[in-house]
């Protein structure tokens, strides 16, 4: 297996694996939200992993977050953004190597700390980030309501 960086929101496996984990985005939005990633991020990396015969098996997609991360005591901190393995790769410890290449530009970024989120109902992921030695650090609930219109306003 090999892993190469990437920062190219071109990168043609990147991109095909990035459909393939979430369908609903055609290639222009996934090359928006990359483009929007980079531009935001002080700090934004990918990495993809390939089989010895080339074919692309999963990405991680990382940044460096200087503001408060959740359970975190140092900043700058590395965050996993999203993580991927193609289903026919899985157990074979792609996402290791993957989050592995991930920490170690995070070190020559001064991180000390690799963060990451679950929606607390995904059980499969939970079970990802602890297999890949994350340990859970606090649960949040979100809010909202909607802000009604005031009679003449």
């Amino acid at each position: 297996m090999q892993i190469r960086a990437t920062a190219d929101g071109h990168d043609r496996d990147w991109l095909a694996l990035r459909r393939a984990f979430i369908p609903e985005l055609n290639s222009r939005e996934h090359a928006a939200i990359l483009r929007q990633f980079m531009a935001e991020s002080a700090g934004f990396q990918a990495f993809v992993a390939h089989a010895d015969d080339g074919q692309a098996m999963g990405f991680a997609e990382v940044s460096v977050r200087t503001d408060y991360v959740n359970g975190c005591e140092f900043r700058p901190a590395l965050y996993l953004e999203g993580i991927y393995v193609d289903p026919g790769q899985r157990g074979r410890g792609v996402a290791r190597a993957l989050c592995e290449a991930a920490e170690g530009w995070g070190l020559e970024q001064g991180c000390r700390e690799f963060a990451s989120d679950v929606h607390q109902n995904d059980a499969g992921s939970l079970a990802a980030h602890a297999a890949l030695g994350f340990e859970e650090t606090e649960r949040v609930v979100f809010f909202r309501r909607p802000i009604r219109q005031r009679q003449g306003a």
